[in-house]
């Protein structure tokens, strides 16, 4: 690798130093320790040295220096890590640069062109380059010694590196922790002690930061139940955050594909940096924060004040700004904080020039007053272009008037952009939220709940005079604790709609929900069917579900939402949420707040597995470990709260509180996001201890937390008790003291308030790989108990080929950017078919693991056992398959190995392989391999049967048959064992071929020399059979000898040979067999029965084979064989 030239002394390096060859300009040295002189005391402590420093110039065994006559100052040029690399950088130099520099007249000259050539070879190595770090030249330095110490493919992308130790029991070993896009790798050499270290991000199931006695801040990593210790980082949290970032983006990229697949942003991995993930997560947290649409970037942060006029003073914080928003929040996060959309923006002007001021004017004739803005005046002439503004004189009204001019309602402060869509919608489309409809509020009626109600409304009115209305109101401490006293009924749509975000997506995206209603309609689907099966299920007690008008709605949401988003389709719990929504929201808004739910504030919650909620439950269990320990203490199965809990998730606590209580849990929901409902869920816990910890077993606990629920009540509710669940309960039946849900949303607050929104997502990240797995292990049980019943490998053994399949699929996903392979994990599939893999897999897997892969046609076997394997012919086959043959293979006896090869060189599963490059031998490209694996070949099936098995029941993405998978699983408990008179017969063409395998097996076999003289004893005799039965059968007939027509063929594999060099000749002279009247075959018994007669031949097939070697083997290679393919 060349260098950025530097100054050595090479005084002080002598000692260090062999000097291997040298000319007029230019010396190679060899470091110490390295190469003829290796080993010993010298070697020991290069090699430390080495492992320590962080410059990899001075690690690399060889290096090349510039030197001039009569100067004592060298400079380094280039360094190696082989012998070759070196060398080649050495001729390069001899036939480039030599010749030209005689030209010059001093040595300044000399060096400066020698230093001014090598940069322009750095800069053009650099132009394709993916490296775009702060210190390119250290970066480059990293790069060359991760390649050299780990030798992974050549597309591995190192994301960034840091100097840490690695604990091994209770000795530390100083060394460098390597990040890179699929695997985190650790180097060491300490006095001749080696330690190599590599794991791949998609093993890891605990990532965490940890400290004890010994180890005061260290990283933890468990994989496969393993556990390493990694400390001593300069800067620990900066390496976390990142390890984290790149363990959770393999998991979602290999195991979650359904997320993985719409984020575009990491979607290919040799584009990932170290900068570019910092970005990230600062977005991430941004957009989540603020509430804002996911594709939203952070671009620029800036610390100033913003003037709070209610306040009457400046609060500090950051201004955050995006493509399409700037937002702000205080220091402490709490405080205040604004929301600004671009498109509200009509002015932005300089405001207080001496204080470095901006005021931006919206809309809502309202306006923003930021000072101290660094660099504001460019940031004023930025923000105009993004807004489309200009300097206006019409804006100068004082902030605080403006601020505080504006009440109205919502839907006039959106006339605009909001009512677009509503304007242009179809009649089918309900504009009325469904409690105005069925439970409009009478006016005259003043009893105590409503006035209670309409002093809510008034609280909420003083604060939109203070704070203003809509999507720019300041957002205080002041409006938390009006959202935990339960907002008023005829406000509740439009501040969820507000403090969910959902105001955002319905503004930008006029329209859109009457084209996705009239484009759903009438489609039928598998998600369409399941929505009509739930709809009289969803809150079936409010008149609202038991009339048309609701049904319809429900229909249309969530019809139309399953139309958006098919990858999630329809959910259950979706139609309990969804009936609440629509309750109080409009139909539209309702659809935009499901949208919101689903896509941002409970992310993966709504899929096949519903992840999403598994990642929440972890970390409500983790939660109770910290703040309910007496708890935990008592109940030490956590699976307890894991299965009650599920529901309180998926439903926000609506399927077990009354609907008047579970609304404002809801309210909070929208305001605090998923903080809300664990601090809930820990409150309802605490509530109940002292019941729970008499409790005997689970169905006990189960009853005592049922009966809170059917006790809690909202007595401020001004529902009618036709609606209100809670008065339908029976007093004498429920001895449970009534328990308020606002006292208890207060209570939740107080006690666990402190609970921070960080941690709670840093909960998140750490609970994914844990709970995702865990998934991983339940499909492994689940597919090895299927199969292990099939086959008779020990399960340990079982359990090792399933790690190596599973783990070639994903090596074959790491370095592509848009990998095939990724499509063949569905985790929706049954478990068996959730992992497949290709012929190009299987045939790196078969070299591996086979234990006939030493033969000379190993492509072609491991090609025609593929297609064998794969019955349904879509070039795919999952693990039972596969384990199939090798256990065959392995265990089988004389007659199954017999009739496996014998199936090889049949059709299906037998095709004519020829290699398009001469040189390559018996050996297939990837392209060749591909192209024979797709070709079809006629076969006994009918054609008819062939369609059949081709038609898989998953096929059909939109709706499952479910009689296909019946039939499909009746035919395989009926299929009887293949009967051996079943198999067809083997024509001339393919009994060569089956002959030449047969040759190739035996090869490097101690009796390889009696196994060549018995194949070829049973060859003729098969041949002679052959004839004499033709000449019984058609005695006139003048028929060629089919010996005379074979020997030709055989007779040249009669004669034991070991050079492979004239079967592969006559391999590729092979025409295709002749189809006349007087081509020859043979049965499968003839071939049994030729080939029991000879005792070598079935030593051979019967000789017991152990497959625990070749395992241990693959699980050390895979890695660099997949490095090589």
């Amino acid at each position: 690798m060349w260098l950025k030239p530097e100054e050595v002394l090479l005084k002080s390096a002598l000692k260090l130093w062999v000097l291997e060859r040298s000319n007029r300009y230019f010396v190679l040295q060899r470091r110490r320790g390295y190469g003829e002189d290796g080993g010993g005391l010298a070697g020991l402590l290069m090699g430390t040295l080495d492992a320590v420093l962080d410059s990899t110039s001075k690690v690399a065994p060889f290096r090349i220096l510039h030197q001039t006559p009569d100067s004592q100052i060298y400079w380094s040029i280039a360094c190696g890590a082989s012998r070759e690399e070196i060398t080649e950088h050495w001729d390069w130099l001899e036939h480039n640069l030599m010749k030209t520099l005689s030209v010059f007249d001093s040595n300044e000259d000399v060096t400066s062109f020698v230093q001014g050539k090598i940069r322009g070879l750095i800069a053009e190595e650099g132009k394709g380059s993916f490296i775009k770090e702060e210190d390119p030249e250290k970066f480059r330095e990293a790069i060359l010694k991760f390649e050299k110490c780990f030798g992974l493919a050549e597309q591995e992308k190192l994301v960034t590196y840091y100097s840490c130790s690695y604990w091994r029991g209770r000795v530390p070993c100083q060394g460098w922790l390597y990040l890179s896009t699929n695997f985190l790798s650790f180097y060491s050499f300490l006095l001749g002690a080696e330690i190599k270290l590599v794991i791949s991000w998609d093993e890891i199931s605990k990532l965490e930061k940890t400290s004890n006695v010994i180890l005061t801040e260290s990283i933890h990593v468990c994989s496969r139940g393993e556990d390493h210790y990694f400390s001593m980082f300069l800067h620990i949290n900066e390496t976390f955050l990142l390890m984290e970032q790149l363990a959770n983006y393999a998991v979602r990229r290999l195991f979650d594909k359904e997320t993985f697949e719409s984020d575009l942003v990491l979607h290919d991995p040799l584009q990932i940096t170290k900068r570019g993930l910092e970005n990230r997560a600062h977005s991430e947290q941004f957009s989540a924060f603020f509430r804002l649409p996911k594709e939203e970037t952070l671009k620029e942060v800036h610390e100033c004040f913003l003037w709070v006029p209610f306040y009457h003073f400046n609060t500090l914080g950051k201004m955050c700004i995006s493509e399409n928003y700037i937002c702000f929040a205080s220091q402490d996060g709490s405080l205040c904080s604004i929301i600004i959309p671009l498109r509200e923006i009509i002015a932005v002007e300089k405001a207080d020039p001496a204080n470095k001021g901006i005021s931006i004017s919206t809309k809502g004739k309202r306006a923003f007053r930021f000072t101290e803005v660094k660099d504001f005046e460019h940031l004023v002439a930025k923000l105009r272009i993004r807004s489309g503004t200009t300097s206006s004189p019409h804006h100068t009204a004082s902030t605080e008037v403006a601020t505080t001019s504006n009440s109205d309602n919502l839907a006039d402060y959106y006339e605009g952009p909001l009512m677009a869509g509503q304007k242009g919608s179809s009649t089918t489309v309900s504009t009325e939220a469904l409690m105005t409809v069925f439970h409009p509020q009478d006016a005259d009626n003043l009893d105590s709940k409503m006035l209670k109600e309409k002093m809510k409304e008034q609280s909420w009115n003083i604060l939109f005079v203070e704070c203003g209305r809509g999507v720019s109101m300041f957002r205080t401490k002041k409006t938390r604790d009006l959202v935990l006293r339960g907002i008023p009924e005829t406000l509740r749509g439009e501040l969820w709609l507000l403090f969910s975000g959902a105001v955002n997506d319905m503004a930008t995206n006029p329209g859109y929900y009457t084209e996705l209603v009239e484009k759903s309609l009438g489609t039928c689907t598998l998600a369409t069917d399941e929505i009509e099966r739930d709809l009289r299920r969803s809150l079936p007690e409010h008149p609202a579900f038991q009339s048309d008008t609701g049904i319809s709605a429900l229909r249309r949401v969530l019809t139309a939402y399953a139309y958006r988003n098919p990858k999630i389709g329809y959910c259950q719990a979706m139609n309990i949420l969804t009936s609440v929504l629509l309750l109080y929201a409009k139909e539209e808004e309702a659809f935009w707040l499901l949208v919101a739910v689903c896509e941002r504030m409970l992310p993966d919650y709504f899929n096949r597995r519903i992840i999403g909620a598994l990642v929440d439950q972890a970390v409500f269990e983790e939660l109770i470990r910290d703040h309910l320990s007496q708890l935990t203490d008592y109940m030490t199965d956590m699976t307890f709260f894991s299965s009650v809990s599920l529901s309180w998730f998926l439903t926000l606590f609506i399927s077990v509180l009354p609907i008047e209580s579970a609304v404002s849990v809801v309210d909070c929901f929208f305001y605090d996001g998923i903080k809300a409902i664990l601090q809930l869920g820990l409150a309802i816990l605490d509530y109940n201890m002292d019941k729970l910890l008499t409790c005997k077993d689970d169905a006990e606990a189960v009853t005592v937390l049922n009966r809170f629920f059917d006790s809690v009540t909202n007595k401020d509710s001004p529902l009618p008790q036709a609606v209100q669940q809670a008065s339908n309960l029976n007093d004498t039946k429920s001895y449970h003291p009534k328990v308020d849900i606002t006292d208890l949303i207060r209570e939740s607050n107080e006690k666990y308030g402190d609970i921070r929104y960080e941690d709670v997502e840093s909960m998140r990240c750490r609970n994914r790989l844990y709970v995702i797995q865990t998934l991983e292990v339940t499909t492994k049980q689940n597919v090895l108990r299927v199969v292990s019943q099939d086959v008779k490998f020990n399960p340990s053994d079982l359990e090792e080929l399933y790690e190596l399949f599973k783990k070639e699929h994903f090596l074959s996903c790491y370095w592509s950017a848009n990998s095939p392979v990724l499509r063949h994990h569905d985790p929706s599939l049954p478990y068996l078919d959730q992992y497949r893999i290709d012929c190009q897999q299987f045939r790196v897997l078969y070299h591996l693991l086979s234990p006939w892969a030493h033969c000379a046609n190993r492509d072609s076997l491991a090609l025609w056992t593929f297609r064998l394997l794969d019955e349904n012919s879509d070039c795919l086959i999952n693990f039972k398959e596969f384990v199939s043959a090798l256990d065959v293979m392995y265990n089988g006896s004389f007659t199954d190995k017999l009739k496996l090869l014998f199936k090889l060189h049949i059709p299906p599963a037998f095709t004519e392989v020829e290699s398009l490059s001469p040189s390559k031998g018996d050996d297939l490209s990837k392209e060749e391999l591909i192209h024979f694996s797709q070709l079809n070949v006629s076969s006994p099936v009918d054609s008819q049967e062939a369609d059949a098995l081709k038609r898989s029941p998953e096929k059909g993405k939109e709706k499952i048959d479910i009689q296909a998978y019946l039939k499909q699983w009746q035919d395989e408990l009926l299929k009887k064992e293949e009967n051996i008179k079943d198999l067809p017969r083997m024509n001339q063409f393919q009994f060569i071929q089956f002959s030449k395998t047969l040759y190739n097996l035996f090869h490097g076999d101690p009796e390889e020399e009696l196994l060549y003289w018995a194949i070829a004893t049973v060859t003729s005799l098969l041949l002679k059979m052959e004839e004499v039965g033709r000449r019984l059968q058609s005695p006139i007939s003048p028929a060629k000898s089919p010996a005379s027509a074979a020997e030709s063929g055989t007779d040249s594999q009669s004669t034991p040979k070991k050079d492979s060099a004239p079967q592969q000749t006559e391999r590729r002279s092979v025409q295709s067999p002749r189809r006349d009247d007087h081509e020859w075959s043979f049965a499968f018994e003839q071939i049994l029965a030729s080939l029991l007669n000879e005792p070598a031949l079935v030593r051979f097939f019967e000789k017991p084979l152990n497959i625990k070697a070749k395992v241990e083997n693959a699980k050390t290679s895979q890695l660099k064989v997949r490095t090589r393919v």
